[in-house]
């Protein structure tokens, strides 16, 4: 990217934002300071529908459920600072980046013939995505329910997932608009 381009458009998106993602792990931290606390606590326990017996073991295996749902929050915690991707407007190009070993995708400003916004179906088991081309579109999401679709002239589709969502749509019609408006030389 030339250093005088200006960017019009700007969002960053991490993985520990993912609701779902975060929800796992939190289960599974859970689960682990509920083993912990009944290896500690091995009496039995009888409710009305249904009985935990006592717990197994003597040794202090349960130490090693409390560890790990540390290890668990403490991923947690890290990942909220872990970049997944980036998307910019430019003057002639969309550009989303993402971590250090994956290739940066430039969609041409020139190219794109229609942008809409599309709500995304609500999933327990959405993940994030980066570059993947699946049923005929190249999607990038992190977290979230809305994205923008961009189609080209060549009909390939760009789902890119976003938090502000009017605000990319704005840029890019602007950004398109100014274009069409220059003179062809």
């Amino acid at each position: 990217m030339p250093e005088t381009e200006h960017i019009h458009f700007d969002e960053r998106q991490y993985h520990g934002l993912n609701r779902h993602s975060l929800l796992r792990r939190l289960l599974l931290a859970t689960f682990c300071f509920v083993g912990y606390y009944w290896s500690e606590n091995p009496k039995p326990v009888e409710l009305e529908f249904f009985r935990i017996g006592e717990y197994p073991g003597n040794d202090r295996s349960g130490d090693l459920f409390f560890v790990l749902g540390l290890a668990v929050l403490a991923l947690s915690v890290v990942l909220l600072f872990v970049l997944h991707m980036r998307t910019q407007v430019l003057a002639q190009a969309v550009l989303v980046d993402g971590r250090w070993p994956v290739k940066r995708v430039r969609i041409d400003l020139n190219g794109i013939k229609a942008v809409r916004r599309v709500r995304l179906r609500p999933s327990f088991l959405n993940r994030p995505v980066y570059n993947l081309f699946n049923r005929g579109m190249i999607r990038f999401y992190t977290h979230g329910n809305d994205a923008v679709e961009l189609t080209t002239t060549d009909n390939i589709i760009y789902r890119i997932g976003t938090q502000r969502h009017e605000e990319l749509i704005n840029c890019i019609r602007q950004r398109l608009n100014e274009i069409q408006a220059k003179p062809a030389i």
